[in-house]
């Protein structure tokens, strides 16, 4: 996947993760590599919020561009009432 790939991809992602509030904590890194794990928060444009889970991967090139990453995401729908992550 190149950048222009990435781009669609983001933009097509932040207009259905609406008030995305995120989360994310270093667990391991080495060298050229990292891993975190993260919670988020969102909602779709009906008003239903989501709570997402999961653990990233991330490996860079010598010019510290992207080189592979991967990503494990788990999505469950909340009332917003159980939002843990609300603010400005």
């Amino acid at each position: 996947m190149g950048r222009v790939e990435v781009i669609a991809f983001l933009t097509r992602k932040w207009r259905k993760e609406l008030d995305y509030r995120l989360i994310k904590e270093l667990w391991s890194f080495n060298d050229n590599r990292i891993a975190v794990r993260f919670a988020y928060e969102w909602h779709d444009d009906s008003g239903q919020w989501f709570r997402s889970y999961g653990n990233e991967n991330w490996e860079f090139n010598e010019k510290g561009l992207n080189k592979r990453r991967y990503a494990s995401i788990n999505d469950m729908s909340i009332p917003e009432s159980d939002r843990k992550f609300s603010g400005p």
